[in-house]
Parts: structure tokens; C-alpha cells; sequence
């Protein structure tokens, strides 16, 4: 079968283009070989962890990992590197544990299958900045919000290394669509004057200080895929705004967004036993795959 390609409209090159199946493959490896995915399973999450780089290092990345302890356990993140090296970073992360004992789905093996798809798009795009695509460890309870978050240790080895990160992008829950009349729901009322009340779109979020980044991101999304998307940038007492990776970032005073479906404004299985791979559109989640290709490719040239 021949692989299927699509055109970088930012410039005449062909790559391979994302697709459906191998995403919804590695959402049920994840989900179904390394299960339970939280920090009391360390062994399932070294396993996880083991496959993410397997999975980089066999799409053209450079892979190294970060290892460092946490609550009397050793945990690691893993990071798949693409382009020249240099002080210039841009960065995309998505964690891979998940809460209690939950199968994580969209929550967030969405993420971390987005993120090994994606390094399998930039093998084949030149660039002039290096990216480092990162599976986080430690981004839910207990360890959320502290200095242990796996993109906590990494934003500060940035900091303190000199690097300058020039955006991060945080993958959280990308695979959950719903065309049902008011699927989507707001933190206030006010809301839904501005944002379709269908799940259907994809969201880029920000802080208040973080408005061009989220404008850029934005714009080369809806200019790399046919998914709707919006984006709101509000301080963090809106609630879901900060929960993710990218506040780690936010904290070291880096230029961050998360991409997101919304999680448990959209999707009631947050959280839950429900949220199983057979519950996520793939179609959809490549497209979504397709406007972070350009996002990425457009930050790093």
C-alpha cells in the first residue's frame, strides 16, 4: 500500500500524512499494555515510558531521558529531539500517567499518541530551531502542581541551562468530539456567546500575558487542517486553564498554550472507567495532528 501524503501549504514539500489507525494504535497500546498508568504502578509507567522512546527514536528522533525521583519513587521523562541544536527551543509535551486507575484515553493517551505522530510528520520537514517533543511523567495527583510534575523538572533543566524556549505546546485530551447540540459545556455562562455549544472544535489556551503565542498557534492550525478551532486566554482562577503541563512552563516565565478538547467541559468520561479507546473520534484526532504539524513547523523555521 503506498503511504498516503499531504502538501505543507507553508511550502511545496510532501510528508506523510497522519493518520487515523496508527493513532488509535497507540492509544490502545498505551491504554491496554501499560495498565495501570499511575505513580503507584512505576514498573507499567517505565514500560510506557520505554515504548514512547522506542517510538521517537524509530521516527528519526535523537531520544534521551530525564530521570528524577519523586515520592521515595524514580520516575522519567522522555524527550525526542529533531533539528540543530542551539539556545532556541520550542517544545511540545504531553504527559503519560494517569489518574488513579483509570484507563486514560483521552486522558491522555490522545496526547501522547498525538505527540508520537507528530514526530513521525517532522522526521521529514527541515528546520532551523530545534524541537523537543517530551512525554511528561507526574502530571496528576499527588504530584500536580508541584516542583515533581515531570514538565516542572523540565521546564527548570531549561531555565537553568540558559535555553530559550520560544513556545511550548501541552497536548491534554485531544480525541473527544461531539456534534450534539450543547455536548459542550463552560466554566461560566457568559461563555457561550462566544464558543459553539457542539463539541465539535479544538481549543488553544493561554494565559493573559500570552496572547501573541496563542494567536500564532492558533492561526497555523486553522491554516494546517479542516478542525474548527478557537482559543481563549484567561488567568488561571477560570477553572481548567492551568490544569496541565504547560503552567510548569508558565512558572519559569516560558511562552506556553495547551491544545485541548476541552476534557470535562466536552467529555463526561474524564476521569472515569469509561474513558476507553473505542470512545475517541481518530478521524478527527489526525486532523488535529495535521494544524500542530504546521504550529510546530511554523515556529521552528
Amino acid at each position: 500500500m503506498t503511504q498516503p501524503v499531504w502538501i505543507s501549504r507553508r511550502k511545496a514539500t510532501q510528508v506523510p500524512a497522519p493518520e487515523p489507525p496508527r493513532l488509535e494504535g497507540h492509544v490502545r497500546r498505551i491504554v491496554l499494555d501499560f495498565h495501570p498508568r499511575d505513580f503507584t504502578h512505576p514498573e507499567n509507567l517505565s514500560r510506557a515510558a520505554m515504548y514512547i522512546g522506542e517510538e521517537l527514536r524509530r521516527a528519526g528522533a535523537e531520544v534521551t531521558e530525564q530521570t528524577f525521583e519523586a515520592g521515595g519513587g524514580s520516575y522519567r521523562n522522555v524527550i525526542g529531539s529533531f533539528g540543530p541544536e542551539g539556545r532556541d527551543v520550542i517544545v511540545v509535551g504531553a504527559h503519560y500517567d494517569t489518574d488513579g486507575e483509570m484507563p486514560g484515553a483521552d486522558d491522555n493517551a490522545s496526547g501522547v499518541a498525538a505527540l508520537l505522530e507528530l514526530a513521525r510528520l517532522l522526521a521529514h520537514e527541515p528546520l532551523s530551531r530545534r524541537v523537543e517533543l517530551v512525554g511528561f511523567a507526574l502530571e496528576e495527583m499527588p504530584f500536580f502542581g508541584t516542583g515533581t510534575m515531570g514538565s516542572a523538572i523540565h521546564a527548570a533543566s531549561l531555565r537553568a541551562s540558559g535555553r530559550r524556549v520560544r513556545a511550548m505546546i501541552c497536548l491534554e485530551m485531544l480525541g473527544c468530539f461531539d456534534d450534539r447540540s450543547r455536548s459542550q459545556r463552560f466554566p461560566f455562562p457568559v461563555l457561550r456567546l462566544f464558543y459553539p455549544n457542539r463539541g465539535n472544535f479544538i481549543a488553544v489556551v493561554g494565559n493573559v500575558s500570552g496572547a501573541a503565542i496563542v494567536r500564532r498557534v492558533k492561526r497555523s492550525m486553522r491554516a494546517g487542517s479542516e478542525i474548527p478551532v478557537y482559543s481563549i486566554n484567561a488567568p488561571s482562577i477560570v477553572p481548567g486553564v492551568d490544569l496541565s503541563d504547560h503552567r510548569s512552563f508558565w512558572r519559569e516565565g516560558f511562552p506556553a498554550v495547551m491544545v485541548t478538547d476541552t476534557a470535562f467541559y466536552r467529555n463526561d468520561r474524564y476521569h472515569t472507567v469509561a474513558d476507553t479507546p473505542e470512545t475517541l473520534d481518530y478521524r478527527r484526532m489526525s486532523d488535529v495532528v495535521r494544524g500542530i504539524f504546521r504550529a510546530v513547523a511554523d515556529l521552528a523555521t
